[in-house]
């Protein structure tokens, strides 16, 4: 390991370490590879303003990149062949289809995931030709489609259809996942209705069912998909309920749901900062169980045990019609539990943190005996099942605190809400001998660098970041193979700054 000095990683943003090799690991082939990596930024596209860049997805066989456009409703696309001079083409208009959430390129094709005008209306995929731009399909799915993917082999896509409920919440339909077969056009959208009877099961292992007048199937609202490596399954995020859920590809079955739990961040390795009004960046334990609530997710497979990794953002649901967030200093506190010569209500103390009404009063009495915070400011290595095999705890706070303390929680202004906010998250995988995990902090505009090759125990490396992006959206790894300069690539879509930056493996 070469170590760099604070500075530069904070400023320049390298990453600099030696290849290790697990005698364990059966992925590992005979040939040894340069595993040696080196990141720093190669170029940044302006696309637009705010809302310009979200999610980006790239075509190895034609060199461009497309990117979700919603200020101007269209797809951005940029040649890239040379990645010192961005070509810009002529973008795809989707006015007469819908706004774009999500995007995603297989075998030449793209597909585009579309809400319709009255997002609890079905929405649609898109499905064009990354050559020339021209639509080949379009599929019906349901409501609010926020993710779309391919299977690695190409010949299915996925979306999950959020199904988010309108601002009085007066309607909120189904969250589904749609299954298109690309062999014979078919589509297959899955709703949760046969999980309506373990409602009561899941609840008391974590799971949230909480809107008005909602059953489980009508609550649950899919975030983000991850597919397996035999492009058998997929696990798909459901966020504001704490879940995920696992689907079977081949019999297009939802097959199980797994309630993440929540976080305990009285444990010394689970702190954070929960005031933004205290005056000081620190990190303190507290009284509070975090909700997961992850939003993306990423499938590795790792010396033959599959995992799941997510991005523990947390949402809370605040509609006209309902919403659940109120700060902590609002609502009463049981004082049996919480003593009030303590001061928790105190704006220094957690009077300012944002909770949920949802959860918290065991016996019913209208005080508080648990308090609840959104997410859990880390990301998660999930088994297959659902169960935890590791979290970052506070290592995403005590990094940024550390390395950058002016940008800590976005100047600390967060620090009430749900922190730095991982949002995303992607993996690269080299060779099979090393991996590492990208995490995108929305609020630090910052990407968080881990080398996972122990899942169990990952190795927090350096942060990235480049003057004038902000809010990391979406990430997207493209291995040297792929690349259109033969080096690894990572591909940041900046949500708030209209920017995508590229950073490039120098080794």
């Amino acid at each position: 390991m070469k170590f760099l000095n604070k500075s530069t990683i904070a400023c320049l943003a390298l990453l600099t370490f030696a290849c290790q090799n697990d005698d364990d690991n059966t992925n590992i082939p005979e040939e040894i590879v340069n595993t040696d990596v080196n990141f720093q930024h190669k170029a940044t596209i302006n696309v637009g303003g705010a809302a310009s860049a979200e999610i980006s997805a790239y075509d190895a066989i034609t060199k461009k990149i497309f990117i979700t456009n919603t200020e101007t409703n269209e797809i951005s696309i940029y040649n890239i062949s040379d990645l010192n001079a961005p070509v810009q083409e002529t973008s795809i208009n989707l006015n007469a289809f819908g706004a774009p959430n999500s995007v995603a390129v297989s075998n030449g094709k793209l597909a585009i995931a579309v809400e319709a005008d009255v997002k609890q209306n079905p929405g649609k995929i898109l499905v064009y030709n990354t050559a020339d731009a021209t639509l080949i399909n379009q599929y019906t799915v349901g409501a609010l489609p926020d993710m779309v993917t391919f299977t690695n082999s190409g010949n299915v896509i996925v979306s999950a259809n959020e199904g988010e409920p309108n601002d009085d919440y007066t309607v909120d339909p189904l969250g589904t996942v749609s299954i298109i077969d690309l062999n014979d056009d078919s589509v297959t959208t899955l709703d949760f209705s046969a999980f309506n009877s373990q409602e009561a099961s899941l609840k008391t292992q974590g799971f949230r069912v909480f809107g008005p007048n909602a059953n489980l199937a009508t609550d649950v609202e899919p975030e983000y998909i991850a597919i397996s490596d035999d492009s058998q399954y997929a696990w798909v995020s459901l966020q504001e309920n704490n879940g995920i859920a696992k689907v079977n590809l081949t019999s297009k079955t939802i097959e199980a749901i797994y309630p993440l739990g929540f976080k305990d961040h009285s444990l010394p390795q689970n702190s954070l900062d929960a005031s933004d009004d205290d005056s000081v960046t620190e990190l303190k334990n507290w009284p509070i169980k975090g909700i997961y609530q992850p939003d993306a997710i990423v499938y590795v497979n790792i010396a033959g045990t599959e995992y799941v990794i997510s991005a523990n953002e947390g949402d809370a649901r605040d509609y006209d019609g309902f919403s659940e967030e109120e700060r902590l200093k609002d609502l009463i506190l049981d004082e049996t539990v919480f003593p009030a010569s303590l001061e928790y209500l105190n704006d220094e103390n957690l009077g300012r943190l944002k909770t949920t009404t949802t959860l918290g009063d065991i016996d019913n009495d209208g005080d508080l005996d648990e308090i609840y915070s959104y997410g859990a400011r880390s990301f998660s290595v999930w088994n297959a099942n659902g169960t935890l095999a590791y979290d970052s705890g506070n290592s995403i706070a005590s990094q940024t605190l550390a390395l950058t303390p002016n940008q800590f929680n976005d100047e600390d202004g967060r620090s009430d809400d749900k922190g730095a906010e991982p949002e995303s998250v992607a993996v690269l995988n080299m060779s099979n001998q090393r991996y590492l995990l990208f995490v995108g902090l929305e609020r630090t505009d910052q990407i968080m660098v881990y080398d996972i090759t122990n899942p169990t125990a990952p190795t927090f490396l350096t942060i990235l970041s480049h003057t004038g992006d902000e809010a990391p959206e979406g990430l997207l790894v493209v291995s040297a193979e792929d690349s259109p300069n033969g080096r690894d690539l990572l591909i940041v879509s900046n949500e708030d700054s209209g920017t995508v930056t590229f950073y490039e493996n120098q080794q």
